[in-house]
């Protein structure tokens, strides 16, 4: 008799857990797309800030707006990007399966603002007569005169390291002129005429000359 019991509570006790688990599914895996119109059609949105409500998760999307997160159920999803209106979607209660998938659109959020004019005159009459009383003296002509010196603006771009454009655009050159002749012996300029013609060109015009130490 007491085997009996025993082997029932063994059998009650499964069919809790059982019952236990499909009531709760645990986290979901929760994927998607998110996207925003433009003429009609949609187009994919990467980089779109992708959080959980109330916690320190989230991810974003990638280049062709595809996500996937770990989520639970009834938690409410926060779609946000620059210039779109912040989106908030709730994880349904009632999901019987531990992945669930959407297809988020991003609307513009755009504010319109009066057109502001700004004039640093009231009139075209006041204006006139400001720029005629100016006081231009010597020193600030002399001062004009130097900045636009050749000499001047020559020292200051041998001394002023470049930024990160030109950097870009003379590694760009580099390559191109790299790849120009990429799996072909590079040509000899010495038959060249029109390396020849810039060279005399060049040679004319000073270039060449030994350029006089700056004391």
């Amino acid at each position: 008799m007491r085997l009996k019991a025993v082997f029932f509570l063994f059998l009650f006790a499964i069919s809790w857990s059982v019952n236990g688990q499909k009531g709760h599914l645990g986290p979901i895996q929760l994927s998607g797309v998110v996207v925003t119109q433009e003429k009609g059609q949609p187009v994919k949105m990467p980089y779109v800030t992708i959080a959980v409500e109330g916690t320190s998760r989230g991810t974003y999307t990638n280049w062709d707006g595809f996500f996937s997160l770990v989520v639970e159920k009834g938690e409410t999803i926060v779609f946000s990007y620059v210039g779109y209106k912040t989106v908030r979607y709730q994880i349904p209660d009632t999901l019987t399966t531990n992945r669930y998938s959407v297809f988020q659109i991003m609307t513009f959020d755009n504010i319109l603002l009066p057109e502001t004019i700004i004039y640093p005159w009231p009139d075209k009459d006041n204006y006139h007569a400001e720029f005629l009383a100016m006081d231009v003296n010597s020193d600030i002509s002399d001062r004009i005169q130097e900045n636009l010196n050749k000499r001047v603006i020559a020292s200051l771009y041998d001394k002023i390291p470049v930024d990160g454009n030109e950097s870009t655009q003379s590694f760009m050159r580099q390559n191109a002129a790299t790849y120009y002749y990429q799996g072909q012996t590079k040509p000899i300029q010495l038959m060249n005429v029109m390396a020849w013609k810039q060279f005399i060109e060049a040679w004319k015009s000073g270039k060449f000359k030994r350029k006089p130490k700056e004391e």
